[in-house]
C-alpha cells in the first residue's frame, strides 16, 4: 500500500512536467542550422562597391600607437598624436587580389584620403603594399625597397634640417619602388631612392604602376587637394603627393 502511494504521488508530480513537454516540443537544433543561413546574391554592379570598406578611428588606438613609439613616432617627437588618424580599407595587390591597407595620416586629410583610395579601388589600381612604415623599423629606405605605400613618419626631409611633410602625415608615398625620387645636379641625375628603383625611372606609359600627369592616381589626388612631387624641378619626386594646405 506504501509503495502504491508513493507511486501515485510521483504520477501527479510529473503530470504537469508531461503536459508541458507536450505543448513545448524540444527544438530542433539540427534543422534550424541548416535553415538559418541565407546566402544573398550581390548585383553585379554592387559588387566591387561592397568590397570597399574602412574605418575612421581617432586618437590613433593604443595598440598602434605602442607600434609606433621608437619608430615613426620617436622619442622627442613635437607632433601631438591627437592629431592623426588611423584608417584601413581595401586595395588591389600587385596579383590582383583585394587586401586590406592601414595608414596613419594627419585628421585634417582622412576624408580626402579615403575618397582617393575608394577612387582607386574602384579603378583596380594595383597598390603592393600599404603598411606602416613602422613595420619597416620606421626607416624610408627599407619601406621603398619593399614598395610600400605609406604616410606619417616624423622625420626630417634627406640632407636638410626642415621637417619632411610625412611627418605632420600630409604626404604619402604611393608604389615606391616603381615610382623613385630623382634627385638632379645641374640637369645630371646625381641620386635615386631607393636606388632599386633605378629601372623604373622613365616614365613608361606601359607601366600603370608608374605614376605618370594625368593618370588616374594623379587625377584622383590632385583632385582632392594634393600636389604631386613629379611636377616639381629638382627632385622629381615620382612616387610622393602631398597635401597643398599648410597645416603647420
Amino acid at each position: 500500500m506504501k509503495r502504491f502511494l508513493l507511486l501515485l504521488l510521483a504520477a501527479l508530480l510529473l503530470a504537469p512536467l508531461c503536459a508541458l513537454a507536450v505543448r513545448y516540443p524540444r527544438p530542433n537544433y539540427r534543422k534550424f542550422e541548416k535553415t538559418k543561413q541565407v546566402t544573398k546574391k550581390v548585383p553585379a554592379n554592387e559588387a566591387t562597391t561592397n568590397l570597399f570598406t574602412y574605418q575612421m578611428i581617432s586618437p590613433v588606438p593604443t595598440e598602434v600607437y605602442n607600434r609606433m613609439l621608437g619608430k615613426s613616432f620617436p622619442k622627442g617627437c613635437q607632433f601631438d598624436i591627437k592629431q592623426l588618424t588611423y584608417l584601413t580599407f581595401k586595395h588591389y595587390g600587385f596579383d590582383g587580389k583585394v587586401y586590406t591597407g592601414e595608414m596613419v595620416v594627419n585628421k585634417a586629410i582622412a576624408k580626402p584620403v579615403l575618397k582617393i583610395f575608394r577612387k582607386l579601388f574602384e579603378q583596380k589600381y594595383q597598390i603592393e603594399k600599404i603598411k606602416l612604415i613602422d613595420d619597416f623599423g620606421a626607416n624610408d629606405a627599407n619601406s621603398m625597397k619593399a614598395n610600400n605605400t605609406s604616410c606619417f613618419c616624423y622625420r626630417k626631409i634627406a640632407g636638410s634640417d626642415k621637417l619632411s611633410k610625412h611627418s605632420l602625415g600630409l604626404a604619402i608615398d604611393i608604389n615606391p619602388l616603381y615610382n623613385p625620387c630623382v634627385s638632379l645636379i645641374d640637369g645630371v641625375i646625381s641620386k635615386v631612392e631607393p636606388i632599386e628603383g633605378k629601372p623604373f625611372m622613365v616614365r613608361d606609359n606601359r607601366d600603370p604602376r608608374r605614376i605618370k600627369k594625368g593618370d588616374v592616381v594623379y587625377k584622383a589626388f590632385t583632385e582632392n587637394g594634393f600636389v604631386w612631387g613629379g611636377d616639381w624641378e629638382n627632385p622629381l619626386d615620382f612616387q610622393h603627393f602631398e597635401y597643398k594646405v599648410n597645416l603647420e
